[in-house]
């Protein structure tokens, strides 16, 4: 599964309140949620972010709380995939739950900047730099986890099985 956006750049330790700030968690709708996404660190970008898009990040994104709002508010911006060092355990776990693809590579957090054009393939781990002409490796999710990206979150991939039974 190919991905291709325009890259939002952050840090490390970008925590789930940051993520999403708990002031805003009054809701479940989720594309309430995307309307405040990041807006504690980047106030623009909610109005920016345009389906495809793709978050890179430098190590342990997702850590502070267990809340699953954090990945369904990326998620429901438009956020394809996120690219970062390293993820926390929690987010890492929440985000494959609901299908949002995330991958760890030290070299494509380092080196991707704000605003370049990315391709992201899911199934090798390749990741272009369609910006500065260079390419970056991520460790591939195993088929039955790029089963569950492919029908948007667990449940979906259950539902699927289950249906396949019948």
């Amino acid at each position: 599964m190919l991905k291709q956006g325009k890259v939002y750049k952050f840090g490390d330790n970008i925590d789930t309140d940051v993520i999403i700030p708990a002031r805003y968690l009054n809701t479940q709708d989720e594309k309430e949620l995307a309307s405040y996404c990041m807006i504690d660190i980047d106030t623009a970008f909610a109005g920016n972010v345009r389906e495809g898009d793709i978050i890179v990040a430098g190590s342990n994104f997702g850590c502070g709380s267990s809340r699953e709002h954090a990945p369904i508010s990326i998620k429901a911006s438009g956020v394809s995939v996120i690219i970062a060092k390293s993820f926390a355990r929690i987010f890492y776990r929440n985000a494959i739950n609901i299908g949002l693809a995330i991958m760890e590579s030290e070299e494509a957090s380092k080196k991707i900047m704000e605003g370049d054009e990315i391709n992201v393939d899911l199934t090798s781990g390749k990741i272009v730099n369609i910006t500065r002409g260079e390419e970056y490796f991520a460790e591939p999710f195993p088929e039955f986890v790029q089963n569950i990206i492919n029908c948007n979150g667990y449940i979906n991939s259950i539902k699927k099985v289950k249906s396949w039974k019948k």
